[in-house]
């Protein structure tokens, strides 16, 4: 199939290739010529112009298929635009002449249609360059259409629209006729048919004026003919049209084209009137006798309803926002009088359906069109028409004397219009939520008044709408939650008397209890007590309380359930008694009972009993926590007693009014015991009652109508919809099509049918709850809970049941036969999903058959939604038998079927049962049956005389290909050429064929899965066919084929993403996101999502090259602007609801932000701006002056245009705060590379620090907005900038931070958080900036501090006013967070003040400026002044706060010891929200009072400052009596205690979600806390407690990393020791006191030497010291190294901060023996010793600088306090001790051994080990010689060794071993190292030192010699000064060599002239010898000696300002060791 890539087509390869693959070959031919066209050389095409239309009109006649045809005729469009145009009209005629001829076989249709296409595609695209050709061709395409089929019918309509469209005004003279001949088919049968006619029609009427000026009504009428009997898409297409021609009825006589034309202009109020005929009478038109009229004819049909209802949208949106906004009040007048029409409200379920529609439309117009501002005006004219109808019921509620008849007419239909008014104005305040809030504080709107007047009507339905929409308000804006709660429980005790205000009220309250858990901060708890105690008083009192007064009680309490468990548990047993009480107790009361009573006490009795199950049922659902055994035992008692409670003989007696409450009675009963497990009541005795029941119900045995239930639809899988239509859930329109599905009452959900939902959680994606009507409900619940109670039914019942259902079904007939097999059918379903749930099977064989033969018949039902469920259940089935033979036999029965049968039922039906066998029972388990079902399915998918049996077959292929993953490669090849064949020629009216076509194709994609990335023969050509595939489904006209496309290719786009063409993809994406359908839009946005993922900045380019493309081509509808596709994604937040639509519009925003925000810093950041920015200000002030002027015509002029091209609405607040999180994410990614905040770096042009001020700007719109969401984005972004900004230094001003300039902002931002009126959560994050803004250290100036400060004072006096000051407005829980965040933002203050290093602010240059600085110059410590007065009250809190937080992390089962009115800042009830505040905020207050308490020594002078302060403030923790009464220690005690608790129990097991800020918090405030001397005492007398401490660190280190947190760790176990040693000194002291000898036993370890774990404060230091130096060393470890598979390491230098902390690890390491007794620490030693001295080994690696790394000092210093340690004096221990020092030394020495020495190893460090060694433990080491030798060599070889620094610092440590004061220990290693010297300083004179390091090895040597001569006795002097003084001479320099000599040489002659001047005169004697026995010498030294003078005289001056030479070594050791 590889194409000759030229613009012809291949012949030759067209005649090799087979018959079946021509087709696909000429249409990739036709692709690649559509796209090479367009881009080719002009000339190139006008040579092979005439061959190529000679091809293409070939192909006409060739009979292309739908998709082919389309593209051939673009092309020979394309061709003639671009080339000559001559010949075409010959292409035209001949095309004429085809669709003339009389050919009407099928065979030669597909070549008249493409005939058609070709027409219609030439006038589209050349239009008036045709000519007069025009009136022909219409006519003969006229003609055509008369006598054309269907197909032909809807591709001629298609074509004429073209024609229209390129010809545009020209073809005037043909309208009529084409108006008269399509006005026709406007009620074709063929839907696709009216769908074209419509299309048609539209594209007519923008040039024909009689279609909306005296045609008007008559479109009107046909409109709403073609819409009886319509299907989804035609009303879709007519709603257009109609809506369009009516919006053009009144705009389109204003513009200038049509003005001449002196047209009768149709008002707005004729336009409306005629849509309301369609709405209230359908098609029938108005035509009809008058007596028809009155008498109300049969009902509107629903389709054309909703049809219509569709078209006022339309309608409004093509007049746009601003039109709406102008006529909001018209409009709304109008929807609301359809709704009280009593032809709008004939029956119940009409009414609720007529209402859901006018929702709809005002739903759909003012929640898009309006923006928020327009949106408030709208809401107050909803509550001026809410008042005005409450002022028409009053009237007549009041009317006793009865003059106004009509009246009760008008009250039943005013319901109607106050539900719809009230839905809207509650969704509109819901959807503004806090931005409403100027509408609800208005008192001139009078909202609140408003909506609670309407709680009095005498209708349910407008009281609970009222209700429901007071819900909304108390939601979006919950500061209205409790005054309104309190409102409507005082008016509820005042009206005591008027059941309507029982009512309304009560269901007010249940309404805002409900909407409680959308309010975070929640309300009082007291609230919900004091109503809930009232009510089971009332209740408890039990007098003849009327059925209102029940059934508010009830509803009361089931919304209190609502709450929670926290509150309800208070209340439990009081509620398990009313709840008994209000059943019989026993068989024999009941019995009783049915005796007595009448009609009205039974009624009364059944609501209670009603309401008190609902009341459970809630508690059951809300309260899960408190269902114990016990509670659902007692739950239980009455539950039985409403099993056995048969009701029916009642209401035999007592009429069949009270049917309703009985069945009310079962549904309750139902809904709970689904709650429940079954187990709790499968063995009762009335267990089988209520399975009778239960069956009863849904075989209608006791039910003359015919419902159905509503489940069946939720229980078949969401896959199958394409066979059912359910896919229509899915649309906008999904809550008005809802009315037209199959089902009984379908869609016809309201509050009235059940008022307890009114406070139940609202369903997902549902905006206000609508349950269904009673009848519906019961079998509902019926249904739902026999799929509970199924699996634990014993076999032989199931088979009763069973062969029931079988009889029920054929006892019943016609309807309602079909209404109790689909209610059977349903139960079955929920059954067998009940038992795969419960893993159990089905049972025996006789159920097995019995349940198969229930199935298979259904399996040939003449009703597809049957058939769906008979195959879904045969599925399931066989998921729960799960035998192969049973799966065998099932499916060997559908393939007997399926080749005998030839009917479409049964072929369906069983092409559908192997799709779900396989889909439930998975590839492996029906791999058997594979060949046999594709093989089949493949057959009937090719049977193109029925379509019906195409969908099946081809949906049921997609499931088997799902399900038997790799299984299915085999087929792969013959499955998709069948779907490209199908693709290629079935028509495209058959949607669902070609919508299971796409599901195919995306299973086949996923599963040849990432092969598709291949470069082989087969699979290049699968994935061609798959991008073949998606080619022609992106090209069809239904929406939901090209949302199939789209999947397909972002599959392909997952595995081969080479292969997917982004540059045609995106474009082709974007333009779908304009798409009205939403199935359509939700897959581009997945799909972009997927895109951004990989390829963020190639989609945004590409859609940006669309935006371009649009310019020129303007048939493109586009939204893209210069902020390109990000700016239409936040556009389309505006306008969206579908949740899962935004969420994917968020990620793709997300991505494209991650990978692009930081390269285009700028644009991202005015993207945010843009939005953030968006007031509601539109242009409303410059109008409302013209307004006055404008008369009615010019209103209209200014619509249309301008609508276009601004976006439709200011952003919206959710989108602002996505918006503001946005800009957070952009701070956080530019964190990354630093240069973003620094003002010098250069190499940058976009740096984020240059868009400070609007980055402040930005934060400060959020955090000062109405919206309380964005506030905390605001505040939150604002943090983010602090944090990020606060140490950017100002270039132009040294010593300032860029952020000094902004405070003002910053205090502005901050101040409104904390006025009274601000909830708590934002008070809250507002002290968090408060506290981050004071530590920053941004502002030094205390007076610019204050304003900040301030508002932290404030807050802390609120903290202090106590618990129950304030009337609160949200629960305890709010006010705690509110107070512990305060304390949290001074404690992070305090600790931050004392954490700073002390430093001066300002680096001022010059001193004299100090004085004119005068005061503002702060003292370092300036923050300190701010906190300090606080203290008192503060450190008191704090501790309050710890005290809490530690009670609260006591585990569950101590939980009775918690204090019963709970803590300093939380009451009981609210104790499981409190724990989450205190979690975030107890770390930093526990570090600030650890720094409180060391600094004040425990609070030590507390006592004496309580009374001022006491005075000035009342604490608001009172102190209890006996605290003052508590001596120091106790207090120092329990903070201890206090402290360490919390601190420990944190530690043990910090939850991985914690932050290390915590964690680092914790550890801090430990170490200052055992920084204190009473803290160290505490916790060395109480050694446990230190060990656990240890411990837990331990454990700390194993479970987190960071360097940081080890670091701290160390510093902790660092003082835990300190502090042990402080207490061992203190014991010592005081045994000393008394006698000597039982010292020794001090300290751990004993007499025994023993350590015992878990005991020994040393053991457990050892073990985590241990752990850390094997973690950063883990060469020390021996096991390690002896592993076989060990490599050894070179050693390498560790990180700076590894190195740290293994040096303070070693150091307390070596601190350990000395808490240990003589015994002890020999016990411990030899393990010191040995890591000390691997430390050493793997520390020592040589550094480029020579210097002392930590790790190797630390260590040096350890052996040294080990060694030097009074351990050597103890005599008992002195073998062991000798030992222990010579095995150091030994491995010292074997660690530096030259031979396995590394390279890099750092002799010099290993030299002082060992000179360390030999000085500190000189007795231990004396004549052992094998040391000695050791050690000498390693000298030796450092002598030799060729780096200078080295020798030197040899020499220095060989001087101090040579001085050491035992001669016993120097003599041999003088005796062996002095001659090596001597040699090498001799030969010095030969090779004279080349640099500074040379010269020093020089000098030291000769430093040694000097001191060897001086350590001589008197005798050997001479013989010791002729080895010195003649090396020194020899480094003499010639005179004349002198001045030419290097620097260095001539330092080395000075030196040793120097050297030699200074030992003349000490030793005299000898050294004139020396000098005498050889002249030569004595030349030298005077000639040099001379010289010298000469140059001193020289250079006096000089030689007065030069120090004398001092001779202490010139290196020193960082630390001096010796």
């Amino acid at each position: 199939m590889e194409l000759a890539h030229s613009l012809l087509l291949n012949e030759e390869a067209l005649a090799q290739i087979t018959e079946a693959k021509r087709p696909v070959f000429i249409f990739e031919w036709l692709r690649f010529l559509d796209k090479v066209l367009v881009a080719a050389n002009k000339v190139d095409v006008k040579e092979k112009q005439k061959k190529l239309v000679e091809q293409l009109t070939g192909l006409i006649s060739s009979a292309p298929g739908p998709p082919t045809r389309k593209l051939l005729a673009k092309n020979l469009a394309t061709l003639y635009s671009i080339g000559d145009t001559f010949t075409v009209f010959q292409t035209l005629d001949k095309c004429n002449e085809i669709i003339k001829s009389k050919d009407d076989t099928p065979a030669y249709l597909p070549t008249k249609l493409a005939a058609v296409a070709c027409v219609g595609a030439f006038y589209e695209k050349m239009g008036r360059m045709l000519g007069s050709s025009f009136p022909d061709t219409i006519n003969n395409l006229l003609k055509a259409l008369k006598s054309a089929e269907s197909q032909g019918r809807g591709e001629i309509l298609l074509s004429l629209q073209k024609v229209l469209r390129g010809l545009g005004g020209a073809a005037a003279s043909c309208h009529r006729d084409i108006y008269k001949n399509a006005r026709s088919l406007l009620t074709d049968r063929s839907m696709a048919v009216r769908c074209a006619v419509a299309k048609c029609l539209l594209e007519l009427q923008n040039e024909a004026v009689f279609m909306w000026t005296t045609e008007l009504e008559n479109v009107a009428t046909l409109c709403f003919k073609a819409l009886e009997g319509s299907n989804y898409g035609v009303r879709v297409a007519v709603a257009k049209l109609l809506g369009t021609v009516m919006a053009t009825a009144l705009i389109a006589p204003l513009l200038s084209s049509v003005m001449r034309q002196n047209v009768k202009r149709a008002t707005l109020e004729e336009v409306l009137e005629l849509m309301a005929t369609g709405f209230l009478r359908g098609g029938s038109g108005f035509l009809k006798s008058g007596g028809e009229m009155l008498k109300g004819g049969g009902s509107v049909s629903r389709e054309v309803r909703v049809g219509v209802t569709e078209a006022y949208v339309v309608f409004v949106t093509t007049l746009g926002g601003q039109w709406l906004e102008r006529n909001f009040a018209t409009f709304l007048s109008h929807v609301l009088d359809l709704v009280s029409h009593p032809r709008a409200t004939q029956t119940h379920v009409e009414a609720v359906y007529s209402r859901r529609c006018v929702s709809f439309m005002l739903r759909a117009t003012l929640g898009g069109l309006l923006g928020e501002k327009a949106q408030i005006a709208a809401g107050k004219e909803i509550c001026q028409a809410i008042s005005k109808q409450m002022r028409a019921v009053e009237a007549v509620v009041n009317d006793i004397s009865g003059e106004n008849k009509g009246g009760a007419a008008d009250v039943s239909s005013s319901q109607h219009v106050m539900v719809c008014a009230l839905k809207e104005l509650g969704s509109l305040v819901q959807s503004l939520s806090a931005t409403a809030s100027p509408l609800i504080q208005e008192p001139s709107i009078g909202l609140l008044e408003t909506v609670t007047s309407v709680l009095l009507h005498p209708s349910m339905a407008a009281r609970l709408a009222a209700a429901w929409c007071l819900r909304c308000v108390a939601v979006a804006l919950p500061y209205q939650l409790t005054p309104l709660l309190d409102r409507c429980a005082e008016r509820i005790n005042n009206l005591k008397s008027s059941p309507e205000a029982v009512s309304g009220y009560s269901f007010a309250m249940a309404a805002l209890l409900g909407g409680v858990h959308q309010c975070p901060l929640g309300i009082p708890h007291s609230k919900g007590k004091v109503i809930a105690e009232d009510l089971l008083r009332t209740a408890a009192q039990n007098s003849r309380l009327s059925l209102q007064r029940t059934q508010a009680g009830w509803l009361l309490l089931g919304a209190l359930m609502t709450l929670g468990p926290s509150l309800v548990r208070y209340h439990l047993p009081k509620m398990l008694l009313l709840w008994r009480n209000v059943f019989p107790r026993s068989q024999k009361e009941l019995e009783a009972e049915k005796a007595r009573g009448d009609a009205f006490t039974w009624q009364v009795t059944l609501e209670g009993r009603a309401g008190a199950l609902c009341a459970m049922r809630s508690f059951v659902a809300h309260c899960p926590e408190l269902l114990t055994e016990d509670v659902i035992r007692r739950l239980m008692t009455p539950i039985e007693c409403a099993m056995t409670m048969i009701v029916p003989a009642i209401i035999k007696v007592h009429g069949a009014h009270l049917k309703a409450s009985a069945a009310m009675v079962r549904l309750r009963l139902y809904d709970i015991l689904a709650l429940l497990p079954p187990k709790t009541y499968e063995g009762n005795s009335s267990f089988n009652a209520l399975l009778r029941e239960l069956v009863a119900e849904f075989t209608l045995t006791d039910n003359s109508a015919n419902t159905t239930t509503s489940l069946l639809r939720s229980l078949c899988h969401y896959d199958d919809s394409v066979l059912m239509g359910s896919w229509l859930q899915e649309t906008d329109h999904k809550c008005i099509e809802d009315q037209l599905q199959p089902n009984s009452a379908s869609g016809s959900g309201a509050l009235e049918h059940d008022p307890s939902s009114i406070y139940l959680r609202v369903p997902v994606g549902e905006a206000i709850p609508g349950p269904l009507p009673l009848g519906v409900s019961v079998i509902d619940a019926s249904v739902a809970l026999f799929g509970v109670v199924f699996p634990h039914v014993s076999s032989k019942h199931r088979l009763q049941m069973l062969d029931h259902f079988a009889e029920c079904i054929k006892q019943a007939k016609g309807v309602r036969q079909q209404a109790v097999q689909l209610n059977i059918f349903t139960a079955v379903l929920s059954a067998l999903k009940g038992l795969a749930e419960n893993k159990s099977t089905l049972g025996p064989e006789e159920v097995r058959k019995s349940a198969l033969a229930l199935v298979m018949g259904a399996l040939d039902n003449p009703n597809p939604i049957l058939r769906c469920a008979a195959g879904e259940a045969l599925g399931r089935m066989a998921q729960v038998v799960g035998e192969a033979t049973f799966i065998a036999r099932m499916a060997q029965t559908s393939f007997d079927k399926l080749k005998s049968a030839r009917d479409v039922v049964s072929r369906t039906g069983h092409s559908l049962a192997l799709g779900c066998l396989h889909r439930y029972v998975g590839g492996i388990g029906s791999g058997q049956h594979l060949k046999t079902s594709v093989s089949i399915l493949l057959a009937l998918a090719q049977d193109g005389s029925s379509h019906e049996v195409q969908t099946w077959a081809l949906h049921s292929l997609a499931l088997i290909v799902d399900s038997s993953g790799p299984m299915y490669r085999g087929y792969v090849e013959p499955t998709l050429s069948l779907v490209l064949t199908l693709l290629l020629t079935v028509p495209p009216s058959h949607i669902e064929v070609h919508q299971c076509l796409g599901r195919c194709l995306g299973a086949l994609i996923t599963t040849v899965g990432p092969e598709l990335q291949g470069n082989g023969a087969t699979i290049s050509t699968i994935r061609s066919s798959c991008l073949v595939g998606c080619a022609i489904m992106q090209d069809h006209s239904d929406s939901l084929v090209q949302a199939a496309a789209i999947s397909c290719l972002q599959q392909l786009h997952m595995f081969a993403p080479r292969h997917v063409n982004l540059s045609s993809l995106v474009p082709c994406l974007c333009v779908h996101l304009c798409s009205s359908h939403l199935l359509l839009r939700r897959a581009a946005v997945a799909c972009l999502r997927q895109l951004a993922q990989r390829e963020a900045a190639e989609v945004c380019e590409y859609a940006m090259s669309l935006a371009k493309r649009a310019g020129d081509n303007t048939t493109v509808n586009l939204n893209i602007t210069e902020t390109g596709l990000e700016g239409v994604l936040f556009g389309m937040l505006d306008r969206e609801t579908d949740r899962k639509l935004c969420s994917d519009i968020h990620d793709t925003l997300g991505h494209m932000l991650s990978s692009l925000a930081v390269e285009k810093l700028s644009h991202w950041l005015k993207l945010c701006k843009d939005v953030l920015a968006a007031t509601t200000v539109e242009k409303d002030e410059e109008d409302s002056e013209k307004k006055d002027e404008m008369d009615d015509d010019s209103m209209f002029t200014g619509l249309g245009e301008d609508d276009k091209s601004k976006p439709s609405v200011a952003p919206r607040w959710v989108t602002r705060v996505f918006a503001a999180d946005c800009l957070c994410r952009i701070i956080l990614l530019c964190e990354n590379d630093k240069a973003h905040f620094d003002l010098a770096a250069q190499e940058m042009r976009d740096q984020l620090v240059l868009h400070l001020s609007d980055l402040i700007r930005m934060a400060f719109m959020a955090a000062t907005d109405h919206s309380n969401q964005l506030r905390m984005a605001g505040l939150q972004a604002l943090e983010d900038i602090i944090k990020k900004f606060a140490s950017v230094p100002e270039p132009e001003f040294p010593g300032h931070v860029i952020l000094e300039q902004y405070q003002a902002n910053v205090g502005a931002a901050l101040r409104p958080a904390f006025s009274p009126d601000t909830p708590s959560d934002i008070t809250a994050k507002a002290c968090q900036v408060c506290s981050t803004w004071i530590g920053s250290g941004v502002v030094s100036d205390l007076n610019d501090l204050r304003r900040v400060h301030n508002l932290l004072v404030s807050s802390l006096d609120k903290v202090q006013a106590g618990k129950g000051s304030s009337s609160q407005l949200y629960s305890e829980s709010a006010t705690t967070m509110e107070k512990l965040a305060v304390l949290k933002a001074w404690a992070e203050i305090h600790v931050h003040n004392k954490s700073k290093p002390a430093k001066p602010v300002r680096s001022v240059d010059d001193e004299e400026d100090d004085d004119d600085l005068g005061a503002n110059v702060l003292p370092p410590d300036s923050l300190i002044t701010l906190v300090q007065p606080e203290l008192p009250a503060l450190s008191r809190l704090w501790l309050a706060m710890l005290r809490d937080y530690a009670l609260l992390t006591l585990p569950a089962e101590f939980s009775s010891q918690l204090p019963p009115d709970g803590g300093a800042f939380y009451t009981p009830e609210t104790i499981d929200t409190a724990r989450i505040h205190y979690r975030s905020s107890w770390a930093p207050v526990l570090h600030a009072v650890a720094l409180w308490l060391s600094s004040t020594g425990f609070g030590a002078g507390e006592e004496k400052e309580e009374v001022p302060s006491s005075l000035s403030r009342t604490p608001a923790i009172p102190q209890a009596p006996s605290s003052t009464t508590k001596t120091f220690e106790e207090s120092v005690k329990d903070r201890m205690h206090l402290m360490l608790g919390v601190s420990i129990e944190f530690l043990c097991f910090p939850r991985p979600e914690e932050p290390m800020e915590h964690v680092m918090s914790c550890l801090h405030a430990l170490f200052t806390l055992l920084e204190s001397p009473s803290a160290k005492i505490h916790i060395a007398e109480d050694q446990l407690l230190a060990v656990e401490l240890l411990n837990v660190l331990h454990r700390l280190l194993l479970t987190r990393d960071p360097p940081a947190v080890q670091l701290q760790v160390t510093a902790v176990v660092q003082e835990t020791i300190r502090a042990a040693q402080d207490h061992l000194q203190r014991q010592k002291a005081r045994e000393e006191e008394g006698e000597k000898d039982s010292q020794r036993s001090l300290g751990e370890g004993g007499d025994t030497g023993e350590l015992v774990p878990g005991k020994s404060l040393v053991f457990a230091a050892m073990e985590l010291l241990v752990f850390v130096l094997v973690r950063h060393l883990p060469q020390l470890n021996a096991r390690v190294k002896e592993s076989p598979s060990h490599v050894p390491l070179r050693p390498q230098r560790l990180p700076e901060e590894s190195a740290r902390l293994v040096a303070n690890t070693v150091s307390i390491l070596a601190e350990l023996p000395s808490l240990c007794s003589p015994a002890g620490s020999m016990t411990i030693l030899p393990t010191v010793l040995f890591l000390i001295t691997g430390v050493l080994r793997e520390a020592a690696v040589k550094t480029a600088d020579n210097s002392v790394p930590v790790t190797v000092s630390a260590a040096l210093q350890g052996i040294k306090t080990i060694i030097t340690s009074p351990l050597a004096r103890v005599e008992s221990m002195q073998t062991q001790w000798t030992g222990l020092v010579r095995s150091s030394l030994a491995s010292v020495l074997e660690h530096s051994q030259p031979g396995k020495q590394m390279p890099d190893m750092d002799q010099v460090s290993m030299l002082t080990a060992i000179t360390l060694f030999l000085l500190s433990a000189s007795n231990e080491l004396v004549g052992v010689t094998v040391l000695q030798k050791g050690c000498m060599d390693r000298f030796r070889n450092a002598l030799n060794f060729s780096d200078p620094w080295v020798q030197a610092r040899c020499y220095q440590l060989l001087l101090s071993v040579f001085q050491h004061s035992s001669r016993t220990l120097s003599t041999p290693y003088i005796h062996a190292l002095a001659p090596v010297m001597v040699e090498k300083l001799k030969a010095v004179e030969c090779s004279r030192p080349g640099t500074a390091a040379e010269l020093q090895a020089v000098q030291e040597g000769i430093r040694v010699l000097e001191n060897l001569v001086g350590m001589g006795e008197e005798q050997n002097r001479v013989q010791l000064l002729t080895l010195l003084v003649p090396t020194l001479i020899s480094y003499l320099l010639d005179e004349n060599a002198i001045s030419s000599a290097p620097q260095v040489s001539r330092a080395l002659h000075d030196f040793a002239l120097q050297n030699l001047m200074r030992i003349g005169p000490l030793y005299p004697a000898a050294f004139k010898i020396v000098i005498g026995a050889a002249p030569e010498l004595k030349i030298r030294l005077e000639s040099a000696i001379r010289a010298n003078q000469a140059s001193n005289r020289a250079k006096a001056a000089a030689r007065l300002a030069q120090p004398t030479v001092q001779a202490a070594p010139t290196i020193k050791l960082k630390t001096s060791f010796f």
